[in-house]
Parts: C-alpha cells; structure tokens; sequence
C-alpha cells in the first residue's frame, strides 16, 4: 500500500506519526512529573505543620507542664495547658482561623482517649493499630475522602515515652484530682510505657493542588501542541518546496524529452543532491542527443 502512496503523502503521514508519538512521550512525562511535583508539595506542607505541633509539644511538656503541674491537685478544674496534646490543637485551631488553611486538620487520634473528641475514628484506628502491629512504621501517607473534599494524610505512631505521661494515665487513683472532676473515671487509663497509643495525623487538601496542576498540564500541553504543529507545518511546507516540488519539475521535463522534445533543459540552480541529480540528467540527456545525431547520419 505505502509504495502507491506519493512522498507527499508518505512524508505528511511520517511526520503525523511524529507529532503523535510525540505528544503522547511529552504528556505522558509531564503528567506524571507534575502529579509528583503536588504530591511533593502537599507532602513538604504536611511535614512542616507536623514539625511545628511537635515543637508545640516539646515545648509544652518541657517549660509549661512543670510551671503548673503543681496546681493539678490544688485547682479544682484540670488545667489542660499542661497537656502537650491540648497545645498543639488548641494553637493548630488558631492556625486553621486564616482562610486558606480552614481546611487543613491535625488530629491526635487515639484509641483510648481522656477527651473523647480525641476518640479515633474507624479509619484512624486501623492506622493506630498498624502502627501498634508493626513497630517498623513509622510513617503513613494517603489519601481519603472528607466532607470538605479529598485531603492528603501523614500519620505517625504517638507513643509514651516519658514516665510523667502516666502520672495522669495509667491508674485512676494516680490521676490528679482536677483531672477526674473534669473528665471522669472511664477513659483514659491504662497506658503504658512505650505503648503506642495515638496517631498524629495532618491533613491538608489536595483537591487545589492537583487542579493546579491539571491546569498547568493543560497550559503547557497546549504550548507544545501549537508548537509541534508549526514545526511540522514549516517542515512540511519546507520539504514540499526544497524537495517533491523540484522533483515533479523534473519528471515533468523528464516526460517531455522522453516524447521526443529535447529542447528542454533540467534547470537547476542548487548544489544539493538533487541539483547534481540535474546536472547529471542534462549530461544523460546530452549523450541521448549525440547518440541520436550518430544513428542518423549512419541511416543516411
């Protein structure tokens, strides 16, 4: 089939395949690097809000638990300033008042919590108890589904590590007095030292970051697209012109002479290959001429 097709027409359907190999390789590549550029992006985001309630934390059980644990037995209400845990969401709360960071969330999901609005989930305590199965874990990452749309998750293992952490968790009679006229009997004991008992898990919407991405795919692609195109058409346009245009000019002559007029020449003023091609006709032609003249003068 392709040997009935004209160069023209072979030329435009090489460079058509061209264009489409090409477009495809180029997509396929950018999608990918620009879906991990945003998953990198929510990442680094996630794991810097994470650093920050950590350094809340540390500094919560290193200069404000000891400036007041004291009162816990004096006051009547608990303190709960004194809980790293109550730090870092009450100051990711303030966080979360700008407009742009009202949907990210920071949770302390915990199997058995003092406050039950730290009670984990049915999907965070899966995650509790893979870190609990697998002390190897140290970090999980995702994506699920919220009421304010699909967010990417990290979540690492909160385990107790610091004796003071049992003084309020792990027999009632050890828990101070404040703490039990707040939060009762029921939850919250029975901790242990080392005991993984909670998930610190940051949240942050992923919906904008991929729509930006999608967009800055689109735009791009779009580029390269107009891109390509001009390329193929200034190829195209070119190989028609420096090459099947001349190429039909002599065939054309090359029919001519055949037919007995050999008035005509091969004009050609290039020195590429198809103007030697040319040269080397017009020789051809030439000899044809002085061959014919011999034959005559022979028969007469």
């Amino acid at each position: 089939m392709l040997r009935k097709l004209k160069i023209g027409t072979k030329v435009n359907l090489i460079l058509i395949l061209i264009f489409i190999i090409s477009i495809f390789m180029t997509s396929t590549t950018l999608s990918n690097l620009l879906q991990y550029r945003a998953q990198n992006e929510v990442t680094s985001k996630a794991l810097i809000l994470m650093r920050t309630m950590n350094s809340v934390r540390q500094y919560t059980q290193d200069r404000i638990n000891p400036l007041l644990k004291s009162k816990l037995e004096t006051e009547a209400q608990f303190i709960p300033e004194t809980v790293p845990a109550f730090s870092a969401i009450k100051i990711f709360e303030n966080f979360r008042d700008d407009e742009e960071y009202k949907n990210f969330v920071y949770r302390e999901a915990t199997l058995n919590p003092t406050n039950l609005r730290d009670k984990a989930d049915s999907f965070e305590t899966q995650i509790v108890k893979r870190f609990r199965n697998n002390k190897k874990i140290q970090e999980i990452t995702g994506f699920r589904k919220l009421p304010q749309g699909e967010v990417f998750y990290i979540a690492r293992p909160l385990a107790i590590t610091q004796q003071s952490c049992l003084e309020c968790h792990s027999k009632v009679e050890n828990a101070p007095k404040s703490l039990l006229a707040s939060y009762g009997t029921q939850n919250g004991f029975g901790w242990k030292l080392n005991e993984i008992v909670a998930a610190q898990i940051i949240s942050i919407p992923s919906q904008d970051v991929f729509e930006d991405a999608i967009h800055s795919w689109s735009l791009i692609m779009g580029l390269l697209i107009a891109i390509f195109a001009t390329v193929i058409f200034l190829l195209n346009f070119l190989i028609k012109k420096t090459i099947i245009q001349r190429i039909r000019n002599m065939e054309k002559i090359a029919q001519k002479i055949s037919t007995g007029n050999m008035n005509t020449d091969f004009d050609e003023t290039y020195n590429d290959e198809i103007g030697g091609l040319a040269v080397a006709f017009n020789r051809m032609k030439s000899s044809l001429e002085i061959a014919l003249k011999l034959l005559h003068k022979q028969d007469n």
